[in-house]
């Protein structure tokens, strides 16, 4: 039997494709929002189905439910800025998806992730030093 010959069960059942799919753009983030890196529960068209984007992997990124109903059908570069949340590593991990880069944008978001938990490790370690002063 040869491998073309196969039939696979997602082949059979094209909501189980679905959900490999979203749970494989979830695990891209380490399951966290690509806008403020809070943990992921949805999926966020970047270019809105209502102005043409598709359900595809360029075109999906995981979102918390609060970017996702906030963002709404808005550009997404143009929201992103206006937000107090705002990272340029992150707009630009974006761009990088959108363009089908998705090494480079995971990289960028690494770094993101990265300095956002150096930051809280450092906040409360001062907290700390507070604490017992």
């Amino acid at each position: 039997m040869h491998i073309d010959d196969a039939v696979f069960l997602e082949d059979l059942c094209p909501k189980l494709k679905l959900r490999f799919w979203r749970k494989s753009i979830h695990t891209f983030t380490s399951k966290r929002c690509i806008y403020c890196g809070k943990p992921s529960e949805s999926i966020d068209h970047i270019l809105p189905r209502s102005q043409g984007g598709l359900n595809i992997t360029e075109n999906c990124v995981p979102a918390c439910l609060s970017c996702n109903g906030d963002k709404s059908d808005e550009n997404v570069f143009s929201w992103y800025r206006k937000k107090n949340f705002y990272d340029p590593r992150r707009a630009m991990a974006i761009r990088a998806w959108l363009e089908g880069d998705l090494r480079l944008s995971i990289r960028l978001l690494e770094w993101a992730n990265k300095e956002i938990k150096e930051n809280k490790e450092n906040f409360e370690q001062e907290e700390l030093n507070l604490d017992a002063a």
